[in-house]
């Protein structure tokens, strides 16, 4: 199956060459790593996965004029700031947010699951939270600032691991969650803040609890 006309990177070629037997999945321990050095661009996808991702995002965005126009109207159902597709009805502006301070108030972002994940090891599970609200980055190639880092370190404590830490058999609930944040050169969906999270063997019921899905 050949890739859609798209702008690959060297790792995309490289992926879209192996089959899904030669893939070598992220493991907890690499994806501490990788987070920890934040060379993000080394996280991947299984080749089969990243094939059908492209083919989609090819598809979503001929359908919807954008991932963003897509994710808003159908997995979030906010209003989206973009321009709608010949097929869509004309698009709202986005409302006013509740609170500009990002994650001070639950109507202002939603956890999901991550449609596309990367190639993970069994166990692991990638969410993704979605902001109405912008988190401030330093300019250039968009890291965050240290302002930035405190602010989501926080939501992921208050969010994540202390809700972990009340979960039977989880003696160190830290160590179950990971997040990072992408640059702007990585984003897949620029217009739309976000933030990936990771955790690992957490039960279903609490994946669930998150995400509602």
């Amino acid at each position: 199956m050949s890739a859609p006309a798209f702008n690959l990177t060297p790792l995309d070629h490289q992926l879209l060459a192996m089959t899904d037997e030669e893939f070598v999945y992220h493991d907890w321990s690499e994806l501490k790593d990788i987070i920890a050095r934040n060379d993000l661009g080394a996280l991947k996808r299984k080749p089969s996965d990243l094939r059908r991702y492209l083919a989609w995002s090819a598809e979503t965005k001929s359908q919807y004029g954008s991932i963003m126009n897509y994710i808003c109207q159908r997995r979030l159902q906010w209003p989206s700031p973009g321009p709608a597709s010949g097929t869509e009805p004309a698009i709202q502006p986005p409302p006013v947010v509740k609170n500009p301070r990002p994650f001070a108030d639950p109507e202002d972002y939603k956890i999901l699951r991550n449609d596309w994940p990367y190639g993970l090891t069994p166990g692991i599970a990638h969410l993704v939270v979605w902001l109405r609200t912008p988190i401030p980055v330093q300019s250039g190639e968009g890291h965050l600032t240290e302002e930035s880092r405190e602010l989501i370190n926080d939501f992921v404590q208050r969010t994540f691991v202390d809700r972990l830490a009340k979960q039977p058999g989880i003696a160190d609930p830290a160590s179950h969650v990971l997040w990072f944040k992408n640059w702007v050169g990585l984003q897949s969906v620029r217009a739309l803040e976000h933030v990936h999270i990771l955790v690992r063997d957490v039960p279903e019921e609490i994946l669930f609890e998150w995400s509602g899905e």
